[in-house]
């Protein structure tokens, strides 16, 4: 990870002078793990698409504004944060999803991924957003904080709590399958 810190610092000063080459390399480096953090928060590919180009939008028109390009990632999922979010307000509530996932049978690797998704799903926004960001996408506690804009410990509390709820509603995947000892 040192080594593309120091590669995205060296690619953002080459963007500020200029090299629009260089910001497209950023692009490519984050473009992923922005659109599945998006694709997760707000459930519908296309809008996920969008919000991602948007996204990369903002932060090139605005990458003069980082203060240290070391943060660049966690600066990039505050930009795409707030952009889901600005789409999720726009649109209309969507129905609850159910509160327990019903599967039968055995449990294969791709009824678990949407079985883990639908569960997924039935988290607040914002326990969804702390386990997307630390589950899925490494960040420290630190950097969660600085992305949802809330203290340290309520990140924690959001994460331990969505966590408590993905595994009382998983669990009964996990028993049939035979993982539970």
């Amino acid at each position: 990870m040192i080594f593309r810190e120091v590669e995205d610092r060296d690619l953002i000063a080459r963007t500020r002078r200029g090299d629009v080459e260089a910001y497209n390399l950023l692009v490519s480096r984050w473009e992923k793990r922005v659109f599945n953090y998006l694709l997760r928060l707000v459930n519908h590919r296309e809008d996920a698409m969008d919000v991602s180009q948007e996204v990369f939008l903002k932060a090139y028109q605005s990458l003069a504004k980082l203060d240290d390009p070391a943060r660049f990632g966690a600066w990039l999922f505050r930009i795409a944060h707030n952009e889901a979010y600005s789409l999720l307000r726009r649109r209309k509530p969507e129905s609850e999803m159910p509160a327990e996932i019903a599967m039968r049978g055995p449990v294969f690797p791709l009824e678990m991924s949407l079985a883990v998704d639908t569960a997924l799903k039935t988290l607040s926004a914002e326990q969804r957003a702390a386990v997307l960001l630390k589950v899925y996408q490494g960040f420290k506690f630190e950097e969660m904080a600085e992305i949802l804009e809330c203290p340290v410990s309520t990140v924690k509390s959001r994460l331990y709590t969505a966590l408590d709820l993905l595994k009382a509603q998983l669990a009964p995947v996990a028993i049939r399958k035979g993982v539970a000892r």
